[in-house]
């Protein structure tokens, strides 16, 4: 049964550092790419950030470039997003998603991926 567990939200002042970690399990990991992404209330959800399966390749949203780093440790498979300089418009529930097609190119968008987990919630609010 595939898996994806997401931790580390919480609320953080702006300015502040989260990392958030997705914890896999019931596939293969290293065959998939995992996306990170977030939907805050009355919006659609946005890929912010996705890492390919094979050559690690990341791709970022604009909105978070320079201050969010994707990572994967696929020996632990772990899948981490450390987030710097948070903005309050960074609140949002972030969610951990496998894409539906291993080894597939990488596309940053909700409709390629087709196992999410259950979210943590950021808040950044002084």
């Amino acid at each position: 049964q595939v898996q994806l567990v997401e931790s580390g939200g919480g609320l953080v002042q702006p300015g502040g550092s989260l990392r958030l970690s997705c914890a896999t399990s019931g596939f293969t990991l290293d065959y998939y790419s995992i996306g990170w992404f977030r939907q805050a209330p009355g919006k659609e959800r946005e890929g912010i950030s996705c890492i390919s399966s094979n050559d690690g390749i990341t791709v970022y949203a604009d909105s978070v470039k320079g201050r969010f780093t994707i990572s994967r440790d696929n020996s632990k498979k772990m899948v981490y997003l450390q987030m710097n300089s948070l903005k309050s418009e960074d609140t949002a529930r972030y969610y951990c998603a496998r894409a539906s097609i291993p080894w597939g190119s990488l596309r940053c968008r909700p409709s390629a991926f087709g196992s999410w987990g259950q979210g943590t919630q950021v808040t950044v609010s002084s």
